[in-house]
């Protein structure tokens, strides 16, 4: 089960009810939060979760609204007794913002962080990887998609009927490798399945560009900037970002299934529905979180 917990949902200026950028996603053992708005130690409370969980941290990019709530959750950390590598990725000059902002603030680190500034893929295990793209925001920004990948599984009624041994040749079948057992050849094709991968895409601030559907391709999930209506287009594009029914065609031309706007800018917040409709115009599955919404992946 993936779980995603929307911690912030609005664009640059938080409301009373939405809080800015900051998103957890949460599997088996990793908690990766995306990006870390101000006021997001104060989310972690208020959806009693425990911040110490964090393993990863992806920055899309440095804009006040996406970053400023990163040093006072590294403090909460360091007081709170996290044990752990924290990994925080970004794209181009985070590495120099860090090194600002750790000598910035002045709390005592006691533990470790890496730092990397990432493209293409950039973690692999063996239950998922990470992908990073570089967005069109005016500076340095990062698309991210998270891939859990499909595992592979022997099926036990047909194997039962090989008499096949457990160990070793179990293991090259799971390979997808034919092997040979007394004499007699068995094809792995025969014998096991292979789950599809699951993808989620976050895409946040950036113009309306055509890479951004061939990297969101396939996605389980897209989560997506949606910070204008479609009616003023020109000022979603003067100031880099996207429209409701940009996030729609999208998803539609990535064959996603399915849409959820976030990012909404204030103006919005008295009818929310306009910003709802205006994507599914084109992409009837779409819905528009809140703070503190949760959607599960199976």
């Amino acid at each position: 089960m993936i779980n995603i917990t929307f911690l912030g949902t609005s664009s640059s200026i938080p409301t009373l009810k939405r809080n800015p950028t900051s998103v957890l996603l949460t599997y088996k053992g990793e908690n990766i939060l995306i990006d870390c708005g101000e006021g997001t130690q104060r989310q972690f409370r208020k959806a009693k979760l425990n911040p110490c969980k964090i393993t990863r941290m992806l920055i899309t990019h440095w804009h006040g609204d996406h970053i400023l709530g990163i040093p006072g959750m590294l403090q909460t950390l360091s007081l709170s007794g996290y044990n752990k590598t924290l990994f925080i990725y970004g794209p181009k000059g985070t590495k120099k913002f860090m090194k600002s902002l750790l000598k910035t603030f002045i709390f005592k680190l006691n533990y470790k962080i890496e730092i990397k500034e990432v493209k293409g893929k950039f973690f692999e295990n063996q239950e998922f990887y990470l992908e990073a793209k570089e967005m069109n925001h005016g500076i340095p920004c990062n698309a991210y998609t998270f891939i859990k990948k499909g595992q592979v599984k022997i099926n036990k009624e047909k194997l039962k009927k090989t008499k096949l041994p457990s160990g070793p040749l179990l293991k090259k079948l799971k390979q997808g490798k034919n092997i040979t057992y007394e004499g007699k050849k068995y094809l792995a094709k025969n014998l096991i399945s292979k789950e599809n991968d699951v993808k989620v895409s976050f895409v946040y601030d950036t113009v309306f560009n055509k890479k951004i559907s061939t990297f969101a391709k396939n996605s389980e999930l897209l989560i997506c900037d949606s910070s204008f209506h479609s009616d003023i287009e020109n000022k979603a594009k003067e100031n880099k970002h996207l429209t409701a029914k940009q996030a729609g065609e999208i998803a539609k031309k990535s064959k996603s299934k399915k849409l959820v706007l976030t990012h909404i800018s204030q103006r919005y917040d008295k009818n929310l529905k306009e910003i709802l409709d205006d994507a599914r115009k084109v992409f009837k599955n779409s819905i528009l979180v809140k703070d503190f919404d949760v959607v599960e992946i199976k």
